[in-house]
Formats: structure tokens, sequence, C-alpha cells
């Protein structure tokens, strides 16, 4: 079996050549530069395991209670399974370009050029987000060492929050300019530390709980782990939706896999372990804060609405000490600022990929000579992101809010679009063996099918203007005209770029359903 050769070649910086049978292009990226252990570290950053926590603890405890780990459980399922398309495709096409290109393959130009989009538009956000956490725990963190509570309310101006935040964004861009080689080594470390202080964090909150300075604790039970005990099936949707975010980000893995040893392989097989690291870890700190203070609405407890939506910063002092409770405040910002800069990845990859198959203008396909990185994808990415965030902090911190709700709509989008393109795409060799229906058939299916439910019911969800900030266009949530709004702001460039490249729309660059292997007898 021999598989066209999708890496690119020595000094390849162009949009490459495409092969008779319009499969993937070389795009000049640095072949060979992570292997297994890097690339494993960099879907854990993209993630920010200790940022998601300290942001959704309180709210998906608030929605789901004790049922938190349950729902945590049940949020790893849907990304499991999708996670199986993702290595199976990537076995026959180790593209950057990932969801794109495989939707394209799998489904025409117009369906695999909005799951880019969904992808580009999702991570921007993210981007934006990430960026504003970072500069948050930031001062707090000044704020702490100093003792100083006037350098803690730093945030709160306006001014200085936005100019942190984009020296946040031109840090973690330049880093990411310089290619694979410079983003693990900065990653081995901020991973590690995030691991090592949430280990901390859970065995003292573990030695801790059911003593008298933590009243509102409580005792595990197995039924903790139950996703049915959930008290509706409207709640259960609505932890999962938290739960979804929380993992997103270990496609990452799979967007650096030109760059990676083993192209074939190695992704998927790093997107799997990044996976049960990132479910264990959250197990773990979630069975071990509600043993602590339980998942209540009073005093410590995770769903108290005073500090739900940043956890650590309360737990950190009562659970960890005066000392050790700075190092979860460090956690945090390191976690934010590690995400910030791994996931400037997927989206420079995915941008580069659709400009080197002329689905964007060719100049994003430039590839910088000596870093072997998509520079101007990467740039761009920046200051799209700094520009984004600037104008939302602006406008209002409302919309701000919304946006982010918004975010769980675009995922679910092109994630359930690439499960279904894997069965589609393998739709003639589903049946050959037991391995083939389960893994590139039935797993992704059902990965699809859950994550398309769970868009229609946020869907439907964020028509209530009480979804988010609680604000409202002409009595339709905010959540609903941003999320929706974005995704035809897609349609729209999308036909922009049509009458820009009509070759790329009418199948010629990269064909429906061309073969990704060739077969020898």
């Amino acid at each position: 079996m021999t598989q066209l050769d999708a890496r690119p070649q020595a000094g390849d910086t162009g949009r490459g050549t495409t092969p008779a049978d319009g499969g993937v292009r070389s795009k000049g990226l640095g072949g060979n530069s992570v292997g297994l252990m890097g690339s494993a570290v960099i879907g854990i950053s993209t993630v920010a395991p200790v940022y998601c926590l300290t942001s959704t603890l309180g709210s998906t405890a608030g929605e789901v209670g004790v049922q938190m780990p349950a729902v945590f459980l049940a949020g790893f399922l849907p990304m499991l399974l999708v996670a199986f398309a993702y290595r199976e495709l990537n076995k026959v096409m180790p593209d950057a370009g990932t969801s794109f290109t495989w939707t394209v393959k799998a489904f025409g130009p117009k369906i695999g050029w909005m799951c880019g989009w969904g992808l580009v538009i999702a991570t921007i956000i993210v981007l934006s987000n990430l960026a504003g956490v970072a500069t948050s725990f930031f001062w707090l963190l000044a704020g702490e060492i100093t003792g100083s509570d006037q350098i803690a309310a730093l945030d709160g101006n306006k001014a200085v929050h936005i100019v942190t935040c984009l020296a946040f964004i031109a840090v973690a861009t330049a880093i990411s300019y310089r290619g694979i080689t410079a983003t693990k080594g900065v990653q081995y470390a901020l991973v590690g530390l995030q691991l090592a202080v949430l280990a901390i964090f859970v065995v003292m909150a573990i030695q801790k709980a059911g003593s008298i300075d933590f009243p509102t604790g409580a005792d595990f039970s197995l039924s903790w782990l139950n996703p049915f005990a959930v008290d509706s099936f409207a709640t259960f949707t609505a932890g999962l939706s938290l739960s979804i975010f929380m993992y997103w980000g270990w496609d990452a893995c799979l967007t650096i896999n030109e760059e990676t040893v083993g192209s074939e392989k190695t992704p998927g097989r790093a997107a799997l372990i990044a996976m049960v690291v990132l479910v264990g870890s959250y197990l773990a700190t979630g069975i071990a804060a509600q043993m602590a203070v339980g998942s209540g609405t009073t005093g410590l407890g995770l769903a108290n609405p005073d500090t739900s939506d940043n956890v650590f910063a309360a737990l950190a002092g009562p659970i960890m000490g005066p000392g050790l409770g700075i190092l979860l405040f460090v956690a945090v910002l390191a976690s934010a600022a590690a995400s910030l800069q791994t996931t400037f990845l997927p989206v420079a990859r995915t941008v580069l990929a659709m400009s080197t198959y002329e689905a964007l203008p060719a100049s994003f396909a430039r590839v910088n000579p000596r870093f072997k990185t998509p520079g101007k994808a990467t740039v761009i990415a920046g200051v799209s992101t700094g520009v984004f965030y600037t104008v939302m902090s602006l406008v209002s911190e409302h919309v701000l809010v919304d946006t982010i709700y918004a975010l769980g709509l675009m995922i679910c989008f092109y994630y359930a679009l690439t499960a279904f393109a894997c069965a589609w795409y393998f739709r003639n060799e589903i049946f050959r063996s037991a391995r083939d229906f389960a893994f590139k058939g039935l797993f992704p299916v059902l990965g699809g099918i859950l994550l398309t439910a769970v868009f229609g019911k946020t869907l439907y969800d964020m028509w209530n203007p009480a979804y988010g900030s609680g604000s409202a266009v002409f009595g339709v949530g905010s959540v609903f005209v941003i999320g929706v709004g974005l995704l035809l702001l897609g349609v729209v460039l999308m036909m922009a770029m049509q009458r820009r490249s009509p070759s790329f729309f009418r199948g010629e660059v990269l064909t429906k359903d061309t073969p990704a292997l060739v077969v020898e007898d």
C-alpha cells in the first residue's frame, strides 16, 4: 500500500503542486519537527485544562450538581468518537487542513469551506478569550505576589487590560511564528507545571475533605459518575455543552501532522493520549473539589454564583494555603498563556491549507523560508484576534461574553461535519472488517449524531435572551444572533471567494472523493 506523498519538499513555499488525481498538496512546512510526546503535549496545552477547570467547574456544578463528574465523562464520549474519525482520516490524508481538507474530499468544496470557516472563527473567539483570561490572571497574580490590591485592580482599568492583552497576543504570535520547535520547548514546561499543580491540588483537597473547616464538603459516591441521575434532559444537555467545550482543542495534534514524525499515525495516537490525560485530570479534580467543598451555592460550594466563574481563585488559599495557593494562580496563568500560543497552530495551518487549495487568497499560502511556518497566516490570525478582542471590549462586555457562549455552536458544527465526513469517505470500506466498521463507520457516526444533537439543543436554547449575558436583539437572544450571524458571515465570504476562485468551487483543485490510497497487488 503506497500513500500519496503529502509531505513538503525542500524549498517548497508556494501553493505546491497538484497530483493528477486531485489529491493533497505540499505546503512547505517543516517536516519531522515533533514526535509523539511533543504532539500530545501540544494537544493538551491547546485545551488548557487548568483554565477550563477554573472557568467551568462552578458552572457545570450549578447545572447538574453532584453529577458533574458524570457529565465530564459524557462530554468525553463524543469527543473520543470523533477522535477516531480524525485518526482514520489522517492515516490516508495527513494534511494540515484537517477538517477542511477531509470534508472537501468527502462532501465537496462548499461544505468543506464552511467546515474550515467554523474551525477558523471558533479559534479566533477562543484566542481572544484566552488572551483576556491570561491578562486577568497576570494582574491578579501580580497583586498576590506584591500584596497590593491596587496592582490587582489594574485589570479593571480597560486601557491597561487591553494593552496587556495585546502584549500577550503579540508574544504568542511571535513564538508560533518561529515554528513547532520553539512551541514544543515552551509547552513541555507549561503543561508540566499545570499537571503538577493539579495533582497537588487534588491530593490536598482530598486530605481536607470532611474536616470542620470545610462544612459544605460531601462524601464520595459512585452515583456521581452516573449521568442518568441528572434531574432532567435539559439540565443534562446544558452541562454536556459546557463539558464539550472543556475538551475542545485536542485536534491541534492533527493540524501539525505534516510537521510530525510519522505523520500518518503519530498525530492520531497523540490525540488519543491527550484525551485520556484530559479526562483523567478533569475527573480527579472534579471529584476532589466536590469532596472538599461540595457543589452547593453557599460558602465555598462550587456553584456559589459569587465564585463559580473562577473557582480556583476562591479555593487556592483555603485548599492549598497562602504559600502553595499562589501556585494555582501561576498554573491558571500558564494554562491560558500556553493555550493562547498553541491555539495559533490550527487556525494558521487551516488558513494555509485553504489558501494552498485556492479557497482563500494566494498570499496566505506563504511559508516562512527560515522557520518553515505559515508566516502570514500566523500574523493575520494574531492581528485578527487583537482587533476582535479590542473591538468587542470597547463595544460591550455583554457582547464579548455572548460571543464566547456562541463558541459551542462552532465547535459542534465542524467536529460533527468531520465525523460524518469520515464515514462517508470510507463508505466503501466500512464492511471489509469489524475494525473498519467500528472505527471508520459506527464510532464516527455516533459521535457526529451526539454533537449534532448538542448543536440543535444549543441553537434552541440560544433563542432565549436568558442564555448568556441576558441581552437580546429584537426579542431574540444575542447569543443566537451572534452564533448564527458568524456562520452566515462564512456563507457570505464563501460566495465572495467563489467569484474570485471558481476553480476550487468547481472541484477542479481538490477533487471530491479522490482515493487517498493506491493499492498495489
